[in-house]
């Protein structure tokens, strides 16, 4: 019989090469997956991995997905360092986008373009919100923060609904569920022209380089570190559990929230229906692939938005349903996990005693 049994001391070496190694392993079942199918798996793993990477303009796509994945991951990693699970990040970048297109609608054609600083912070604010009544819920009532914040998920996304059907929706539309095109001065301002990257990307560097500081070189992050490792030794220093709950949650929440403004005023240029992308829970990938470094997940942001190009491409291209991005997301994620448990555990052959 086959038991785990933890290892006196996982190895530090395998412990960061473990990506590494789930990846290896996604690509290896990927290109089974391509053959199963009945297509070409060099094909098909080029969708993936060489096509979003072979020129500037794909480069370019690269970053504009891999910006809202990178700054939710972030604003994920202080809730997960700290033992606060937020799966509902998708339901605060939801909020952020409404309250950012909010204050874009309010725009006409002589608004100055200082009026995209109150879209970001309004996006910010609208996560901040959805992410308190979590942390209310779960302060005052001890309600389970990962349902909470994952039920909030699909009211966001009926409230979207409601918005860009109801009172948001665009008269000259053609009775399509969306708002109305943003003026110009609304748009996030580009870096490149003719590349659809904007500073959102600038935005999340710093926003890793921010994080690092937080996390490894103030107390706060310490704190919150410690209430994540250890609570019982957390109480006993004075940090307070309150304020690590409240701090972890209101940080993640303005991450999510300000990958909003970022999508809707910046490549789309409109709210619809269609906003919700699944970011806000590939962002739990990516913040576990890149070990809840800030760094680690900067490269663990761009794997994942090579993933939806990939997808999109073997839609297009291969003529292979869409959701083969989730499947190869799934893929990493439980490679990963297979990967970790053989980290830190071994596998021991019991011998079954004799009556």
């Amino acid at each position: 019989m086959l038991k785990l049994e933890a290892r006196a001391e996982p190895s530090r070496l395998w412990t960061y090469a473990s990506p590494l190694l789930a990846l290896f392993l996604t690509v290896l079942i990927g290109a089974l997956m391509f053959s199963a199918l009945g297509k070409d798996p060099l094909k098909g793993l080029e969708m993936f991995f060489w096509q979003p990477i072979h020129n500037a303009y794909a480069l370019g796509e690269l970053l504009v997905k891999a910006t809202p994945l990178l700054i939710i991951a972030l604003g994920l990693a202080v809730c997960f360092r700290s033992n606060v699970w937020n799966i509902g990040a998708e339901g605060q970048y939801i909020i952020g986008a409404i309250f950012a297109a909010g204050v874009a609608l309010l725009a006409d054609a002589h608004t100055s373009r200082w009026i995209v600083l109150p879209i970001l912070l309004a996006g910010m604010l609208g996560g901040v919100l959805w992410a308190s009544l979590t942390a209310l819920l779960r302060d005052r009532f001890n309600a389970n923060e990962i349902l909470v914040s994952l039920m909030l998920v699909y009211v966001a996304v009926q409230l979207l609904g409601y918005l860009v059907g109801g009172p948001w929706k665009d008269p000259m539309g053609f009775n399509f569920p969306q708002s109305k095109t943003f003026e110009a001065s609304t748009r996030i301002p580009r870096l490149f022209d003719g590349s659809r990257v904007s500073i959102g990307a600038l935005l999340a560097l710093a926003s890793v380089a921010w994080l690092w500081v937080f996390l490894f070189r103030t107390r706060a992050g310490f704190a919150l570190q410690v209430g994540g490792l250890a609570p019982a030794a957390s109480r006993y220093a004075g940090f307070s559990s309150r304020g690590a709950l409240w701090t972890a949650l209101l940080l993640s929440g303005a991450a999510a929230g300000l990958a909003g403004p970022l999508e809707v005023a910046g490549p789309i240029g409109q709210l619809t229906p269609y906003v919700p992308a699944g970011y806000g829970f590939a962002a739990i990938i990516v913040a576990f692939v890149g070990r809840l470094h800030p760094v680690g997940m900067v490269f663990s942001a761009l794997l994942m938005s090579m993933f939806y190009i990939g997808g999109e491409l073997a839609q297009s291209r291969l003529g292979l349903t869409k959701s083969l991005t989730g499947v190869f997301q799934g893929l990493l994620l439980f490679c990963l996990l297979a990967c970790d448990t053989l980290v830190n555990y071994r596998l021991v052959w019991l011998k079954k005693r004799g009556l």
